[in-house]
C-alpha cells in the first residue's frame, strides 16, 4: 500500500495530466493523441542523459531508439540515438567520436580544431594514445649528441621528431624507439609526441588513462648542446626540460 501511495504522490507532484489511456502531458491536460508521454514548453526543453562516449559505450543491451547527450562527442557534445546496431548522430549520420573512446589500436586523445595541422573541416582527425604507457622510467637518449631535427615542438610534429631521433641514435630502449617500433594490432605508425601534442594529452589526462603523477618525456629535444629534452609533468602540467639521461614516463601515440 505504501508504494502505491508514493507512485500516486510522484504521479501527482510531475505529471501536469494522466488521462484514461494512460498517456501522460507534462505543461498540458491533454496530451496528443499519438503520444504517450507530451511535453509542451515554450520555456524550457527535453534534457537527455548526459555522459561520456565510454560510459555511453558501457550501456547494456541499448535498444533502437535510445537517446543520449554524449558529452566528450565532437568538439563541443553532441546528441546521439541508438538505431539498434550502433550510436549515430541524431539525423541518421555517423556519431561523432568521443575523447577516450577505444580507438583505431588505441584511445582517442585529442580531436584537431580549426586552426590546427591536419584539421580538416567536416571531418574528424586527430591523436590517439597508446592503451599503456610503454614504460614509467626510461631515458630520452644519447646525452650529449645533439639530434639534427628533433627540435619540433607543435602538433603534427612529434612523428618527425621520433624519426630524426631513431636515425641519430642508436641506443636500444630509449623514448622514441619504444615509441616508433611500437605495433598495436595492425597499427604500426606509433610516435614519441612532440611538446604541444603531449600537451594535449595531459589536458585529457583523466579520459585516457594517463598516470596522473609521472613526468613524462616529449620528443623535442632542447637547445643544442644535446644534453636536455622537454618533458611534462602530469601532476601540474608543468614543461621543463630534463636531462637525456634522466628516466621518466613514455606514452606513444599515433594521428588518425
Amino acid at each position: 500500500m505504501k508504494n502505491k501511495l508514493n507512485i500516486l504522490c510522484f504521479v501527482a507532484l510531475n505529471f501536469s495530466a494522466v488521462n484514461a489511456n494512460a498517456q501522460v502531458g507534462i505543461g498540458t491536460s491533454t496530451p496528443h493523441i499519438s503520444a504517450e508521454l507530451d511535453v509542451t514548453s515554450t520555456t524550457k526543453g527535453f534534457l537527455p542523459p548526459r555522459m561520456t562516449a565510454a560510459q555511453r559505450d558501457a550501456i547494456v543491451s541499448p535498444t533502437a531508439g535510445l537517446i543520449v547527450w554524449c558529452t566528450n562527442c565532437g568538439t563541443s557534445g553532441e546528441a546521439q540515438v541508438y538505431n539498434g546496431t550502433l550510436f549515430t548522430n541524431m539525423i541518421g549520420g555517423a556519431a561523432s567520436l568521443g575523447i577516450g573512446q577505444a580507438y583505431q589500436g588505441g584511445i582517442l586523445a585529442y580531436i584537431f580544431v580549426s586552426g590546427d595541422p591536419g584539421y580538416v573541416a567536416g571531418q574528424i582527425h586527430g591523436l590517439i594514445a597508446a592503451p599503456t604507457n610503454q614504460g614509467t622510467s626510461v631515458g630520452w637518449g644519447c646525452q650529449g649528441t645533439t639530434i639534427s631535427g628533433a627540435d619540433g615542438t607543435l602538433l603534427g610534429t612529434g612523428n618527425q621528431n621520433t624519426i630524426d631521433i631513431m636515425a641519430g641514435c642508436a641506443t636500444a630502449g630509449i623514448a622514441a624507439r619504444l615509441c616508433g617500433d611500437l605495433v598495436v594490432g595492425v597499427y604500426s605508425d606509433w610516435y614519441l609526441p612532440s611538446l604541444s601534442e603531449l600537451n594535449k594529452l595531459y589536458l585529457n589526462k583523466v579520459a585516457i588513462g594517463m598516470s596522473l603523477n609521472i613526468m613524462y618525456w616529449s620528443s623535442t629535444e632542447y637547445a643544442a648542446g644535446g644534453n636536455h629534452a622537454m618533458r611534462e609533468s602530469f601532476g601540474d602540467g608543468n614543461q621543463n626540460i630534463g636531462g637525456k639521461s634522466e628516466v621518466f614516463g613514455v606514452r606513444a601515440i599515433r594521428s588518425f
